[in-house]
């Protein structure tokens, strides 16, 4: 029985030591191959973006990207816009590698989410230094944690040789108008008045003098911002800065507000405003203005880019817009073309979860090298692009695709890692004296449509700004724009703003709506309502966040 015994006792232990060998060998293994036993393969960052739509990381641009990082992308966007993406992150603790969270940001940086950037921008960022240089100041958060949280957006050295203006109008009413001059409501109210009694119908379909797309996020880009630039504002969002003071107001307060609504009021009463700009989703929108009968918009370039490349495509390039520096009045000075300065705030942050915190901030540092930024703006060398003596010059198929071909950029990855990424900006250039991107000024003129260049020629001009005041007698704002601000989540003015827009939005589309007759009361509801949830309060604070920026910047 002892030798039974003995015998079980010693099979256990010869067993167990076997085992052990086996456990030692197969995590000796897997150390092996997540330490580089295989060190050619690239490592996946997982990277949220709040901007974009859904895209494998695999276009010959990406491809590139990761032959010179090492580093691919897997990148994931919100679903149907969904604007709960960032919290839920915060609730789960669940954080990618690397987040762009726009103006949510700041509830990152509160959850302790992200990182710190400031030591690994002293230690290893080179290239981020050289590319911001003074304005790395910009990219710090607030005054109380002047910590660098985010890098990318926005271009640091901007040229403004295009803008959307205040509205946008077909060049066929411009053509067949005689070239009229319009710089205020009451010139483009006449110009759709007329050319719409000419042509109550197109191609068919009936006319649309002005349509907005009022249903969605967009709200602000087509009905609450043109109100700012018809009354002389710089692009501030949802707020009005005085750039010597830093007195910041919630524009909707203002008298000038009042009168452009009132005006749009009008014109939907007149039968002139499209009677499903509050209604209609973003794929109508879009394929009203490409079937061409919508006469003008007041909306960006980059809202549009698929109707007007779908527009030149089918050969109606008559139907594409030209942007107006349209005012309220002559007293008015449109601000299409202010220079804000490198913009900061917002950016692509590292989380504070990420195993691979190193390779994600190299990969940052290198997409501000000058190396990527030819490769992001002009694609491959001998694909995308040639060098005729000594300068790029994109291939004549690429750029005719770049103009008229909307999956373009998805299909070669040319122009779709600018943004959010660290960028130079359109007027930056390389070491060699050439633009950073193929979009110089002269760039632009040569890529006008051939009935563009009819009009601007009618008009004794070779470009769209020569409309407008220029940027030099603009100045540079102070504070850059409020609207890339981070507010503090849960702060007094978070909450109120947040009320006010969503009061806003609502009660200013029932007055665009209303019988004319109605709508001196229901404005005047709307600012009893905005006076009742403190917005003197908000406009105190972020007054206070404007001068702080300010400070913090060191631009005063």
């Amino acid at each position: 029985m002892k030798k039974n015994l003995l015998l079980l006792f010693l099979m256990f232990v010869i067993g167990t030591v076997i085992l052990a060998g086996c456990s030692d060998d197969s995590s000796s293994s897997s150390d092996d191959s997540n330490d580089g036993g295989n060190s050619d393969e690239p490592v996946t960052l997982t990277f949220f973006s709040a901007d974009g739509e859904e895209k494998e990381f695999n276009d010959p641009v990406a491809q590139k990207i990761t032959e010179e990082t090492g580093v691919k992308l897997d990148i994931d966007y919100p679903v149907g816009g969904n604007d709960e993406t960032i919290p839920l992150m915060i609730a789960s603790g669940d954080y990618p590698d690397l987040i762009y969270a726009k103006g949510d940001i700041g509830k990152l940086i509160d959850a302790g989410g992200v990182i710190k950037l400031d030591e690994l921008i002293e230690e290893k960022g080179d290239n981020l230094k050289a590319l911001y240089g003074d304005d790395l100041n910009r990219l710090r958060n607030t005054l109380d944690d002047p910590s660098i949280y985010t890098v990318g957006t926005y271009g640091v050295e901007n040229a403004y040789w295009a803008t959307s203006g205040t509205f946008q109008l077909q060049l066929d009413v411009l053509r067949e108008l005689g070239y009229p001059e319009i710089d205020t409501l009451d010139e483009f109210e006449a110009a759709l008045t007329e050319y719409y009694e000419m042509y109550p119908e197109i191609d068919g379909q009936k006319t649309l003098p002005l349509s907005l797309l009022g249903s969605d996020w967009r709200w602000l880009i087509t009905v609450g911002n043109p109100a700012g630039f018809a009354a002389g504002l710089e692009d501030n969002g949802q707020w009005a800065v005085d750039n010597e003071t830093g007195e910041t107001t919630y524009k909707f307060l203002l008298p000038e507000m009042k009168e452009y609504f009132e005006w749009l009021n009008g014109m939907n009463a007149k039968g002139l405003l499209d009677p499903e700009s509050f209604t209609q989703t973003y794929d109508t929108y879009i394929s009203k203005l490409s079937s061409g009968r919508v006469l003008s918009i007041a909306d960006q370039d980059w809202n549009i880019g698929d109707a007007d490349k779908a527009l030149v495509s089918d050969g109606r390039e008559e139907r594409t817009y030209a942007p107006l520096p349209v005012t309220l009045g002559d007293d008015y000075q449109s601000k299409g073309l202010q220079d804000y300065g490198f913009a900061g705030g917002w950016g692509i942050a590292i989380s504070s979860t990420s195993e691979h915190q190193d390779e994600a901030f190299g990969f940052l540092d290198w997409m501000a090298s000058e190396e990527a930024q030819i490769l992001v703006n002009w694609g491959i060398e001998g694909e995308n692009y040639d060098i005729v003596d000594g300068k790029r010059v994109m291939k004549e198929e690429d750029r005719e695709r770049m103009n008229a071909d909307s999956e373009y950029g998805k299909e070669t990855g040319v122009g779709y890692y600018v943004y959010p990424f660290p960028q130079m900006g359109n007027g930056a250039v390389d070491s060699n004296g050439q633009s950073i991107t193929p979009n110089s000024e002269q760039d632009i003129i040569d890529n006008f449509n051939s009935v563009e260049k009819e009009v601007l020629a009618e008009y004794g001009m070779t470009n769209w700004i020569e409309w407008f005041p220029a940027t030099e007698d603009l100045g540079v704002t102070k504070h850059g724009t409020v609207a890339n601000y981070t507010i503090p989540s849960g702060s007094d003015v978070q909450i109120i703003q947040q009320k006010a827009d969503d009061l806003t939005e609502q009660s200013i589309t029932q007055a665009i709506l209303a019988d004319p007759a109605e709508f001196d009361e229901m404005w005047e509801n709307m600012i009893k309502d905005l006076e009742a949830m403190d917005i003197e309060k908000a406009n105190e604070d972020m007054t206070q966040m404007t001068k702080d920026v300010i400070e913090l910047w060191e631009t005063n």
